[in-house]
């Protein structure tokens, strides 16, 4: 078609009243020349701008043009202004911008953009973690019962069930070759499990969710949860898992990356490798010892230390990513996969079970 505008949109009729206004709107994103600078650097343009956006296209798309207006015209810092944080529609990755100003946002911005952030979560919280609980409270039962029980503790209604087939008929007895116990013993024991989060600028969309994730697992009394953020630095931000704005808030999206550090540090708090879960979130750019990262992994394995991978945890699905250091890990049993909000408490809940990862198939 032709040039967008009045009388050149490809059909020779000129655009009037709502249509030239919406017309107006994606021309100040997405026309050229000076049509495209419309937006130019000025907050009180661009929220205004927001605003009939809003009220032209329905959120989805409203969502999309945030993000293009982000990166075509290098909005990012505006979003440091109160009245532009009052025009947006705040979603995961308005959520990640915000977190990438860091530092750089002024103290007068910083609580509507806490505001902005706690909206996103709740509704993340919302939409996820009932069945988080639900999902990951069946496999802890299941992994209790599996266990071996003390006598106090075997269920013999299940145990005579699960062993019918060593009826012996003769003695009129069942042979309990495998004892079910109820579970409450095993749960007195936490299961534990570490998140280890990539938080390079890539990685922003994985960060949000999994913190509102932390958050929940930490809500469990059968889970003893540690989040862990890093770059070349690594910040353990275990004791802010009651809230995870507090935990968003304290990272530091944008920095480079040490892999090895952060397993490193993880690996030295796990007193119980049995019952732990290790999950690595990242793109596997490695910016520290390439190989040590490797070996960390396979010592953390041979201790009976499960161990998941997951390139991404967001709904973008695989980001570019080190393929040599994912087929590596693979080899050690610890598949590299992209991995969306909504599939991760089954992810979890094989993890916890010690079984197979349902790794989703590739698109």
């Amino acid at each position: 078609s032709g040039s967008a505008g009045p009388g050149r949109d490809g059909t020779g009729m000129p655009l009037d009243g709502h249509d030239a206004a919406v017309d107006r709107a994606l021309a100040a994103l997405y026309g050229g020349g000076e049509r495209g600078a419309g937006l130019g650097g000025s907050a009180p343009r661009v929220a205004r701008w927001l605003g009939d956006v809003r009220s032209y296209f329905p959120t989805s798309v409203v969502r999309v043009m945030q993000r293009d207006a982000v990166d075509r015209l290098g909005l990012a810092t505006l979003l440091a202004e109160p009245e532009m944080l009052e025009a947006v529609e705040a979603d995961v990755h308005l959520v990640g911008t915000l977190l990438t100003l860091g530092k750089a946002m002024p103290e007068s911005s910083r609580e509507s953009a806490r505001r902005v952030v706690r909206k996103v979560v709740d509704e993340l919280e919302e939409r996820l973690a009932a069945r988080t609980r639900a999902t990951l409270t069946g496999a802890l039962d299941r992994s209790a019962r599996a266990a071996r029980p003390r006598h106090r503790d075997v269920d013999w209604h299940r145990t005579i069930r699960a062993n019918l087939r060593h009826y012996l008929p003769e003695h009129g007895t069942v042979v309990p070759e495998r004892l079910v116990g109820y579970g409450r013993a095993a749960r007195a024991v936490p299961k534990e499990v570490v998140l280890c989060v990539d938080q390079s600028g890539s990685m922003a969309a994985s960060v949000v969710y999994a913190s509102v994730f932390g958050a929940v697992l930490a809500s469990m009394r059968a889970i003893r949860t540690r989040m862990v953020v890093f770059d070349t630095s690594v910040v353990d931000l275990t004791e802010r898992l009651e809230d995870p704005v507090d935990v968003l808030f304290g990272t530091r999206l944008g920095g480079g990356t040490d892999i090895n550090r952060a397993l490193a540090y993880c690996q030295r708090r796990i007193s119980r490798p049995s019952e732990t879960v290790v999950v690595l979130i990242s793109d596997l750019y490695e910016g520290g010892i390439r190989g040590e990262m490797e070996k960390r992994v396979a010592s953390m394995r041979a201790s009976g230390v499960r161990f998941v991978t997951l390139l991404a945890l967001s709904d973008e699905g695989a980001p570019a990513y080190d393929r040599e250091h994912a087929a590596a890990l693979a080899e050690l049993g610890a598949p590299a996969f992209a991995c969306t909000p909504d599939h991760f408490p089954e992810v979890m809940a094989a993890a916890l079970e010690n079984r197979p990862l349902p790794v989703p198939p590739a698109d």
